[in-house]
């Protein structure tokens, strides 16, 4: 198992990703262009961090830095992070997370955090091995359709 972060010209490879967590979350998708791939491929601040078997991604996650205003640094918020079936339950999720948690703290970067369902045990068990602590937050989503 090899687990590395993508970067600018690996959009085959991203888009194989994408689809795959797409997949694991059951969720469809449209397609995204070259130039949208590899705009978000290109910056610094984008983490698309692969686990491969072979040539084929079998998990992933996706995190974006936020840059703080109470201080000159940042943090690192884990949008999603997913597992092929098939694959679950083989620490591949904990590689990823380690991965950008170690090439976080090279960068100066020492708070990454990700939020979970309070309904999803099994997401909130696995954040919890990580060393993780929960933090109580209500997250609110607007949306321009209401």
């Amino acid at each position: 198992m090899r687990v590395r972060r993508l970067g600018a010209g690996e959009r085959d490879v991203a888009r194989r990703l994408f689809a795959l967590m797409a997949e694991v979350f059951g969720e469809g998708g449209e397609p995204l262009s070259d130039a949208y791939v590899d705009r978000l491929l290109g910056r610094e601040d984008f983490w698309a961090v692969a686990a491969f078997e072979d040539d084929d991604p079998v998990g992933g996650l996706t995190a974006h830095t936020l840059p703080m205003t109470r201080s000159e640094s940042a943090e690192i918020f884990i949008f999603d992070i997913a597992v092929h079936a098939d694959h679950q339950r083989r620490g591949v999720g904990r590689q990823l997370v380690t991965l950008l948690r170690e090439e976080a703290a090279r960068e100066g970067i020492e708070t990454v955090f990700v939020p979970a369902d309070d309904e999803d045990e099994h997401a909130l068990d696995f954040y919890r091995a990580l060393g993780g602590v929960p933090s109580p937050v209500t997250i609110f989503t607007f949306s321009s359709g209401g």
